[in-house]
Parts: C-alpha cells; structure tokens; sequence
C-alpha cells in the first residue's frame, strides 16, 4: 500500500513540476515512514527498490518518454540490479533518490539511483532494465534507439558494469 500513496503523492508533484529530459537526473524527494522499517528500526533493504521503482517512474514521466512507451505498447521491466548500502535511512529522515540513465549496451538499459541527504550518499544501486512489448517479445535495441530520439554520444557505460551483467546472466537449468 506504501508504494501506491507514495505513487499518488509522486503523481500530485509531477503536475506542479517542469518537464526534463530523459538523459537529466531526476531528483525525487522522499521521507522515511513506519512501513518502511525493520525490527532494527531503519529503512529495510526492500524498501530501496520499492522507492527505486518511483524514482524511476518519475524520470520516465517528466521526460515524457512514458507516454511515447505507453503508446508503443511497451513497458519497463527491471532485469537486475545490484545496491550497495553506506549509512542507515532514520525514521522520518529527508532523502533524496536522483536517478539518471546510464546508457545502454546491444540488449539493456542501465540506470544509476542514489539515495542522498543532502550530499552524503546513503546507498548507491545499479539497475539493468529491458523493455517489452504487450504483443509480446523484447523490444528492440534500435526500435529504443529511435523513440528516444537517439542515444547521446557521451552516455559510455563503465567496463565492470558489463561485466556485472555477464557474471549473472541465470543460465537454463540441465
């Protein structure tokens, strides 16, 4: 339930809030509540990637790139992701999660979000994203490509990144 008031109170914001491009940082303010606590009474693990997921929206909606993938038929899915965890988010603490995209290889997109106070880092993850369509399939890298209106020049995704994806791709079971 956390997620969809969290969602309306994203989608009240983004009404007051000027558009951005895809490739600018979104930086979406938060506060840590009660259901987002552990017994050991800081923000749980899987509670970042539930704020992840709207943090990501929002980048996707003040860019306008969710309606362009909505008439497409197309939707986000998340791949895998890796987190790393630096200091513990209080109860009723500011934070702020910026997202950004990364850049993308021959079959994925890769987004960057960070969880912030002010300039500390709290927690940094790594997100590998696909996109599919209703109809069914994957959508394509230069199908992407275009409806983006081209990827920019400076987007280079760093090597350990790529080799991130490659030490966990999930083969078949035997």
């Amino acid at each position: 339930m956390n997620l969809y008031f969290r969602l309306l109170l994203l989608w009240l914001r983004l009404r007051r809030q000027e558009p951005m491009g895809l490739w600018d940082t979104a930086e979406t303010p938060f506060r840590v509540v009660p259901t987002d606590l552990d017994p050991l009474g800081h923000m749980t693990n899987g509670r970042y990637l539930t704020i992840m997921d709207v943090g990501r929206i929002e980048l996707m909606m003040r860019s306008g790139f969710w309606s362009k993938m909505k008439e497409q038929g197309w939707y986000p899915v998340v791949a895998g992701q890796t987190i790393t965890y630096r200091k513990s988010l209080r109860p009723w603490q500011l934070f702020e999660l910026r997202t950004r995209v990364l850049g993308f290889d021959e079959r994925w997109g890769y987004i960057e979000q960070t969880f912030c106070v002010g300039e500390t880092v709290y927690a940094q993850a790594f997100v590998r994203t696909r996109f599919l369509k209703k109809s069914g399939g994957s959508v394509e890298h230069d199908e992407l490509e275009k409806l983006t209106g081209g990827f920019p020049s400076e987007l280079e995704l760093p090597e350990w990144l790529l080799q991130w994806t490659a030490a966990t791709r999930v083969n078949e079971p035997r």
